[in-house]
């Protein structure tokens, strides 16, 4: 046992580990969870893992007993249907609730919970529908059904609670920052009109999804209690205020005591529990809400009665029947049982203790993280908000920083974490009003960030200099100190600044040139630079095809990238998303004017005329990478052909021309060439790499090897990194300084260095494509900057008034270069 880990334990072992239950972590981890060796598993806010044991019993259960549709009056089906109540009140008593007060909706999760909710509360104009702003958007959604009937939405920031004080008589026991109320047009919200019948719902998480925050449940109270005190920066009309409790996200480490609070909907997920099974959920519905709940749609199972051909229904009593539309997902809520046991055998006490060992022992190091110049490295949100509560959940959410005190992007943390075995969660985790909140983020702002492209799940993770997100880190009760420690060390080898450690943050290696005097370009010394290869990609994504000469095209080499394909959904396709497509094979030949293509999936080749337009269908516009395309379709039989190729339903385009388009803001694309006409290509016309630097890189990759690293034996080729051009001769690197290029008599810009990606790890061994973590891991060691990774340059040609038709590319050409003094 290393020091640190005795450190830990001295502070938590009578917490961490599961001390006095049947088994130590150690010993679950070895035994249900083997699929783990290698991996550090920190999404469980996502989704926690289900264990062995668990599954191994739903299959035993699956395979032993016979389960019938529970709507029907066979043994099997009584007998599933006996079960389910089972289950039900299993769920009940997870959250300490009376069946005589609460009743037990299943549902097809969490979500589905909450738009239950929404879909069956008794809005009207007089109605106020209060959420706070650190919510998921499966609550802020549930706006769209009080706006629509007339209601009024207000957003709310709790300043100050004293968490498990009862509500003081004298006054609130709560302070609220009032955000402005939203209303639809034509919303008449004036308290003089109110009969005080009016249904108001306030409704909060139990934990923060994006910070980990635990609210206070005695807020449930004191919202039915005091809702004028509280809510008085409000002008809502007198009635009866309902509290909506999520608790997706805090009942894996504190179930809501419903026995204590009187919340009136509380909404579970089952696989935020254990794991397994996903899909389902459930509404916990107090008796006095379910008897105002309205339900329009009927279906199989929610009615006693109903006659085709006249208006009429009876709907059943039981609000579990009524709501539970269609046949519910009974193998699903059987299996449940299994998750609930192994809950029960831990205790979900012993496992809040252990994750609260771990998040705090995570959340305590990345606060004390420092560069060597004594800037922090690390902003942790969150945790300085006691006022809400004294407790945090499983989350550790947090942002980097350089040295210089710029942040950096939370997907570069996730790109590299991934490459060394760790999984987490960026982003903004669905929660809109935590994200903005935490990270400080103006509605200007937000606003200026979605009209410049950003959306959810995309890598747009800094905009002018500020974050859009975060990194979260989430523990489950499978987690282990070992787990948080190689998170610890992943951050402070790869982001924090210590030369006198070894550690650089980030480093960039290149040739050595010194620039004394900035501001001209002067020519390198002659180095015997050739050009060694030319290669041509008819298709994106697809293989290319080598030749010893070429000619160039307005957007680069002749018919390079000029195809791609396309789901019938209109998704771009790629290796990323289709690694088979680089098994397709292309080639172009210019003298019978044809491209043709071959695909291991494919008997026969197919054969696309060039020039002659009788193949075309129609023709459309598409923007891609901040360019706007018009685009060729084919006819037919040839999208039938690649979609036989890469097994699935895809269309094969044709780039007619393009032009650069800005956003209505003006802001830049990720495309770096704005000025030339472009192919589909994803930054620039051309990309070149150097022999000397890809040299280099298997030098390194070696180097690993025999300092023992768990590395499979690689040697990497150029076409790994798809380049239009290989130079050889010079130095490692030295292609990093330069500015123009000469190659034969044809110019180039250079635009600088190009961003590698997961592309480059796919491998193919005996006819499949295979993904390993190298050469990124490798690359990201030694040549990342301001959250790139990079390897080659990518150029733009200059045709300085030669006619475009008379510039030719040969192999064997003498390459000269500037660089900037």
């Amino acid at each position: 046992m290393n020091i640190e880990k005795e450190e830990f334990l001295k502070e938590f072992g009578d917490d961490y580990g599961y001390p006095n239950g049947p088994k130590g972590i150690d010993e679950i981890r070895a035994t249900e969870f083997k699929r783990l060796d290698g991996t550090v598993y920190l999404d469980h806010a996502g989704a926690t893992l289900y264990s062995e044991l668990q599954m191994e019993a739903v299959f035993r259960d699956l395979t032993s007993n016979l389960y019938g549709n529970p709507h029907s009056q066979s043994d099997s089906s009584i007998a599933t249907a006996n079960i389910l109540r089972e289950c039900r009140q299993q769920v009940l008593d997870f959250l300490n609730a009376s069946a005589k007060e609460y009743k037990c909706i299943f549902t097809s999760g969490a979500t589905a919970a909450l738009k239950l909710v929404g879909e069956a509360f008794p809005w009207s104009s007089q109605s106020c529908f209060t959420y706070t702003m650190e919510n998921h958007n499966s609550v802020i959604g549930l706006r769209e059904y009080a706006l629509n009937q007339g209601a009024a939405v207000s957003a709310v920031d709790i300043e100050e609670i004293v968490d498990h004080i009862l509500p003081c008589k004298n006054g609130p026991s709560i302070k609220i920052f009032h955000y402005p109320l939203l209303g639809r047009k034509g919303t008449k919200f004036q308290e003089e009109d109110s009969t005080g019948n009016a249904c108001h719902l306030f409704a909060f998480p139990s934990e923060c999804n994006f910070s980990g925050v635990k609210f206070s449940l005695n807020l449930v109270r004191t919202v039915k209690e005091q809702s004028e005190e509280i809510l008085g920066g409000l002008s809502f009309p007198k009635g009866r205020w309902f509290v909506l409790l999520d608790a997706a996200k805090g009942c894996a480490m504190e179930p809501p005591d419903l026995s204590k609070i009187s919340a009136d909907f509380v909404a579970v997920s089952f696989y935020k529990l254990f794991g397994y099974p996903t899909g389902l959920g459930a509404l916990l519905v107090r008796n006095e809400a379910a008897k105002l709940m309205k339900k329009t749609y009927f279906s199989g199972g929610t009615v006693a009665a109903a006659i085709a051909d006249m208006d009429y229904v009876k709907q059943r009593n039981s609000v579990e029947e009524l709501f539970e539309d269609g046949t519910t997902s009974f193998l699903s809520i059987v299996s449940t049982r299994h998750g609930f046991n192994i809950l029960n055998t831990l205790t979900v006490s012993a496992i809040s203790r252990h994750i609260t060992s771990l998040t705090t022992y995570l959340r305590r190091t990345l606060l004390g993280l420092k560069h060597e110049n004594g800037a922090h490295a690390c902003v942790v949100y969150g945790g300085n908000n006691l006022k809400v509560s004294s407790k945090m959940g499983s989350i550790v959410t947090f942002n980097l920083k350089r040295s210089d005190g710029s942040w950096i992007g939370y997907r570069e943390v996730e790109k590299l974490a991934s490459l060394s075995g760790i999984q987490l969660r960026t982003g903004c985790f669905c929660n809109p009003g935590a994200c903005a909140k935490y990270l400080e983020l103006s509605h200007v702002e937000l606003l200026s960030n979605i009209e410049a492209g950003h959306s959810c799940w995309d890598d747009n993770d800094i905009i002018n200099g500020k974050p859009t997100g975060a990194v979260r880190v989430s523990f489950g009760y499978m987690s282990t100190f070992e787990d948080a420690k190689k998170f610890v060390e992943f951050i402070i080898n790869t982001f924090v600044v210590w030369t006198n450690l070894g550690r650089h943050g980030e480093h960039l290696g290149k040739c050595n040139y010194s620039a004394k005097d900035a501001g001209h370009d002067e020519r390198c010394p002659d180095t015997g630079w050739q050009l060694r290869s030319i290669t041509v990609y008819p298709i994106k994504s697809c293989a290319g095809f080598s030749v010893d000469r070429w000619p160039l095209s307005s957007t680069g080499l002749r018919y390079d990238r000029e195809w791609l394909l396309k789901s019938h959904s209109g998704e771009i396709l790629t290796q990323k998303k289709v690694p088979d497509m680089s098994l397709i094979k292309t080639f172009i030949d210019l003298s019978k004017g044809l491209l043709i293509v071959e695909s291991p999936g494919c008997t026969e080749k197919i054969k696309i005329k060039l020039e002659s337009e009788s193949c075309f269908g129609q023709r459309e516009v598409m923007d891609l990478h901040g360019q706007r395309y018009e685009v060729d379709c084919y006819k037919e039989e040839v999208d039938c052909w690649f979609t036989k190729a890469i097994a699935r339903p895809c269309m094969l385009l044709r780039c007619s021309s393009s032009k650069h388009c800005l956003n209505s803001r003006g802001s830049a694309s990720i495309c770096r060439d704005i000025e030339t006409s472009l192919s589909f290509v994803n930054e620039a016309q051309f990309l070149l790499i150097s022999e000397a630097s890809l040299s280099d890189l298997n030098n390194r990759l070696c180097s690993n090897m025999k300092r023992g690293c768990r590395l499979p034996p690689l040697q990497v080729s150029a076409i790994r990194f798809r380049p239009n051009l290989v130079i050889s001769g010079g130095k490692p690197y030295a292609e990093d300084g330069w500015t123009r290029v000469t190659i034969g008599s044809n110019n180039f810009i250079s635009l600088g260095g190009c961003n590698r990606c997961q592309m480059i790890n796919f491998e193919h061994q005996g006819g499949q494509v295979l993904k390993s973590k190298e050469p990124l891991a490798t690359l990201a060691s030694y040549r990342r900057s301001k959250g790139r990774i990079l390897f080659g340059i990518l150029l733009r040609h200059e045709n300085n008034n030669v006619p475009i038709q008379d510039s030719w590319l040969h192999v064997g050409q003498e390459v000269h270069a500037d660089i900037m003094r």
